[in-house]
């Protein structure tokens, strides 16, 4: 009887996961927002600060953050109240608040050595890249919420866009201010994307009389 050829044994690889934690990543917790903040103030990082401030307030994905220009925030000698944008991945425009402390950091930042001649707002190192990349801006988030204690595998860029919004949510149950906050085109991306419950659900209704 003639030998059967049975395919080589493998040895067994670890799972890419292992160790990691998978899924949707963590919002920031308030007092998590205000450790770092006062963090990048103490190290006087302008740039990061300015970052970290207006990616907590605009709720952007990392692609739009990286790529805003000086003019989207911009205008008349100040740093706009509100802005708009139009998204890279539904094509449509977002817009955002951009409060007190984000102005001031973002002020100072357009006034720093390193943006004379850049339009974009956060300039790359290097001449052939026009704008910081999503990969140096997780590496931000990285360093950030590991500076404060934080396990940097819960944490990630779409932590700073559910931030805010996860708070808003929290304090209104309002699910159509946070769509069009975050810019979704659905309602059931938006409660995907914050996790909503159905005990969170109920919790809403049982607050409404009719």
């Amino acid at each position: 009887m003639p030998a059967t050829n049975l395919p080589g044994i493998r040895a067994c690889r670890p799972a890419w996961n292992k160790g990691r934690i998978v899924g949707q990543k963590r919002p920031l917790a308030p007092k998590h927002v205000w450790s770092i903040r006062v963090r990048l103030e103490i190290a006087q990082t302008i740039r990061e600060l300015a970052l970290f401030n207006l990616a907590i307030d605009s709720k952007l994905r990392g692609c739009d953050l990286v790529k805003l220009k000086a003019a989207d925030v911009y205008a008349a000698g100040q740093v706009k109240h509100r802005a708009s944008i139009v998204q890279s991945k539904t094509r449509k425009p977002v817009s955002f608040e951009i409060t007190e402390g984000t102005r001031k950091a973002v002020a100072a930042w357009l006034e720093d050595p390193l943006m004379i001649g850049s339009e974009h707002l956060w300039p790359g190192r290097f001449h052939e890249r026009l704008h910081i990349s999503t990969r140096q801006y997780a590496r931000l988030v990285r360093e950030w919420v590991t500076s404060i204690g934080l396990e940097p595998s819960a944490y990630g860029t779409h932590s700073m866009r559910r931030t805010k919004v996860a708070q808003i949510y929290r304090k209104t149950g309002n699910l159509r201010a946070v769509q069009l906050l975050l810019g979704d085109t659905k309602m059931d991306s938006t409660v995907r994307y914050l996790g909503v419950e159905l005990e969170d659900a109920l919790t809403i209704a049982e607050a409404v009389e009719i």
